[in-house]
C-alpha cells in the first residue's frame, strides 16, 4: 500500500518509496510496478501524474484526480510557481548556504532516448538554491547533510547542480562518485540515493488557497540520519 499524504476532491499526494517509477518508461522496460498503477488501484479512480521524481528519489509525489486540476496545477509547474523542498546527504562540506546558477539541456527525450552528442537540445537556465545543515567527517571523507530549493524544474537538476559543484549526492549512480556510494552500502547498509522531496507547495486548483503537503523521511533514509547524529537537523526542512 502507498502511504497517501493528502487526498481531497481534486489532488492526492503520496510518498513515494526510492526505486519506484512514477509511469511505464522505455529507460526500465522491466519494471512492472509504477506509481500510477498503484494509486489508481489504490483508491479506485484515475489519476494524473503532475510532476515526476526520479525512480530513485523518495517523497512527496502528487496527482490530480480530474482533468481541470490537472491543467490548473500543471500550469503552476510549468510556471515554476510550485515550491519544493528536498533533503539530500553529499560529498563533501558545501559552504553554509548558496546559490547554483547553471544552464542545463535535456539529456533523453521522452521515451528515454538519450539525445546525440553532436545535436544536444539547448541549455536553459536552471537554478538551485541550498543550506547545509549538519556535517559529519570521517578519517578520510567528509559528508553534508543539505536543504535544497530548487528554482526550476530542470531534468535531473538536483543531482546534475550538485556534481556541477563538486558536491554529488551519495547514491548516485549516474552523477555520483562509486567510492563514496560504496562507503554508505558497505557501513551503513543504504545503497538507496539520498535524495528526498519532503515539501510541496502550490495554490489549490480550487479555491485558490495555500496547500502545503510535507512527507517524512523514508525508514533507510531517517535511519541514516540518525545514526548519523542529524535528526535534530531534520526539524529545519
Amino acid at each position: 500500500m502507498l502511504d497517501i499524504l493528502y487526498r481531497d476532491d481534486c489532488l492526492v499526494a503520496i510518498n513515494k518509496p526510492s526505486g519506484l517509477l512514477v509511469h511505464r518508461s522505455n529507460i526500465d522496460r522491466h519494471e512492472t510496478r509504477f506509481a500510477l498503477q498503484l494509486l489508481r488501484d489504490q483508491i479506485g479512480q484515475r489519476v494524473h501524474p503532475l510532476h515526476r521524481l526520479d525512480k530513485a528519489t523518495s517523497g512527496v509525489l502528487l496527482f490530480a484526480l480530474d482533468a481541470d486540476s490537472a491543467r490548473e496545477v500543471g500550469g503552476q509547474f510549468e510556471r515554476n510557481e510550485v515550491h519544493k523542498r528536498y533533503l539530500a546527504v553529499v560529498r563533501g562540506w558545501p559552504a553554509e548556504a548558496g546559490v547554483i546558477d547553471h544552464p542545463l539541456s535535456r539529456q533523453f527525450d521522452d521515451y528515454g532516448r538519450k539525445f546525440p552528442a553532436d545535436k544536444p537540445p539547448p541549455a536553459l537556465p536552471a537554478v538551485t538554491e541550498y543550506r547545509r545543515l549538519a556535517c559529519v567527517e570521517y578519517p578520510t571523507s567528509r559528508y553534508a547533510l543539505v536543504r535544497l530549493t530548487p528554482q526550476s524544474g530542470r531534468q535531473h537538476q538536483l543531482r546534475r547542480h550538485l556534481k556541477h559543484i563538486t558536491h554529488p549526492i551519495i547514491g548516485d549512480a549516474n552523477w555520483g562518485k562509486g567510492i563514496h556510494n560504496r562507503f554508505f552500502q558497505q557501513r551503513f547498509g543504504c545503497g538507496r540515493l539520498l535524495l528526498a522531496c519532503t515539501g510541496i507547495e502550490l495554490q489549490h486548483p480550487r479555491d485558490g488557497g495555500e496547500l502545503s503537503i510535507a512527507a517524512p523521511l523514508c525508514d533507510n533514509f531517517a535511519g541514516l540520519v540518525s545514526v548519523l547524529g542529524w535528526s535534530h537537523a531534520c526539524d529545519q526542512i
